[in-house]
């Protein structure tokens, strides 16, 4: 029985209908931007396998550091215990995160991230006897699957069978040069009972790769700021270089008094969750009450070998190849975005940074579940290109390491797909 067959006699795939999926692709190695099945076929990881390749697969420099760590401690309990990785990931991190950061909290993964955001905001005011309960989040939001993350995102298909079980959010437009004022004024109008805003700054990613201006997002935190209402920043996707700068926050003014990581935190080796906030927020816990503690914790928090992986991606994304090679793919999405967002299937183009986007003209409205998304994934995956459409979107969202070669190719197949699809 070859792997595909083991595979769907056994495994239960995610944001799969397993029922009329196409068969899993069987990859047995990866190296640089490029994954190889069991057949030898090369397939160009164009999505950074769900965003968190940052520095190419197999990575040998990470695959020495993990292997190090491995002979050293796998694992120690990090409630009454620390290890050595642990302190100097958060250190390293702090340094480079807005002077706001001050307290690290590891988690597992993204959603884990932002649960531990949401209960830290929800008990900070619950710890000084203050009743605010609600939550701001955009429209369109994605935050997470797990149910407190499932909450604060976007009401879709996706959260149709839970939504009578999650909490009430109040959900906003984005934000822009025509609705600002207003939204301002339904925030001040919310003041009293909102504990947080929790946005994905600058890209809604799931969303269909939604881009809004860094301005309008400035003034609605800042506004934020002076009602009393505490910040999220989920960089989950969009830290470590993918909007073109280290943090999308270092686009904005206003600092964030919380902020989420995950994916790019280990260069996509493996699962890490990383929640950092303030002083004033880690001292409203700070108490001889001990109701006041943050009663949250996951068996693998702090896991000395993800962690490993972490501070090995650290290094390389700080070295000054890496902040080259994000400028050398934004300036080529560019170029390409230039040449291609007039042509008449497309309607609409948008690019951040590394990530670039193309919405195909359907004659519909914009849809997760439009028919094109089956032949387009198709299309470049016979091409050897990996690309999962969201919808009618496509999108480019390539390790660093990826090649000029590698992406014009992946460009000259867009083209193509356009002219014959």
């Amino acid at each position: 029985m070859n792997l595909i067959d083991r595979d769907l006699k056994v495994i239960w795939h995610p944001y799969t209908q397993m029922k009329t999926a196409l068969p899993p692709v069987p990859i047995v190695r990866g190296e640089g931007a490029s994954l190889y099945d069991e057949n030898g076929k090369r397939y160009i990881d164009g999505v950074s396998s769900w965003w968190v390749n940052i520095h190419g697969h197999s990575h040998p420099y990470i695959a020495k550091k993990v292997a190090e760590q491995l002979t050293k401690l796998e694992h120690v309990i990090f409630a009454g215990f620390t290890h050595k990785g642990a302190v100097e990931l958060a250190e390293r991190l702090l340094e480079i995160l807005p002077d706001s950061q001050a307290k690290a909290f590891y988690s597992d993964n993204g959603s884990t991230a932002i649960e531990v955001a949401i209960k830290m905001c929800l008990q900070y005011w619950h710890n000084q006897g203050k009743s605010r309960t609600k939550i701001l989040a955009f429209k369109n939001a994605y935050h997470g699957d797990t149910f407190g993350a499932m909450a604060v995102s976007g009401r879709s298909a996706w959260t149709a069978p839970f939504d009578s079980m999650l909490f009430e959010v109040e959900f906003i437009d984005l934000p822009n040069e025509a609705n600002i004022a207003d939204l301002k004024s339904q925030i001040s109008n919310l003041k009293s009972e909102l504990a947080c805003f929790v946005f994905e700054p600058l890209v809604q990613g799931s969303a269909g790769m939604l881009m809004y201006e860094a301005e309008y997002l400035d003034e609605l935190m800042s506004h934020c700021k002076n009602e009393g209402v505490l910040l999220i920043d989920d960089e989950v996707f969009t830290g470590f270089g993918r909007t073109g700068k280290r943090f999308a926050c270092d686009h904005l003014k206003t600092q964030p008094d919380i902020m989420c990581f995950s994916k790019g935190l280990t260069g996509g080796t493996m699962a890490l969750g990383l929640t950092t906030c303030t002083q004033a927020i880690f001292d409203a816990f700070l108490s001889d009450d001990r109701l006041k503690t943050l009663f949250h914790g996951h068996s693998f928090t702090a896991n000395p070998v993800a962690i490993a992986a972490a501070l090995a991606s650290l290094d390389l994304f700080l070295d000054n190849a890496t902040a080259d090679n994000i400028q050398r793919i934004t300036n080529l999405h560019h170029e390409f975005d230039l040449k291609i967002k007039n042509h008449p299937k497309l309607k609409t183009t948008r690019q951040t940074g590394t990530i670039l986007a193309l919405e195909w003209e359907t004659g519909d409205n914009t849809s997760y579940f439009s028919s094109l998304r089956d032949k387009l994934y198709t299309y470049f995956l016979d091409a050897g290109i990996i690309l999962r459409p969201l919808g009618n979107i496509i999108y480019i969202l390539p390790p660093y390491c990826i090649t000029n070669e590698e992406l014009n190719y992946i460009y000259s197949k867009i083209e193509q797909a356009l002219n014959e699809l």
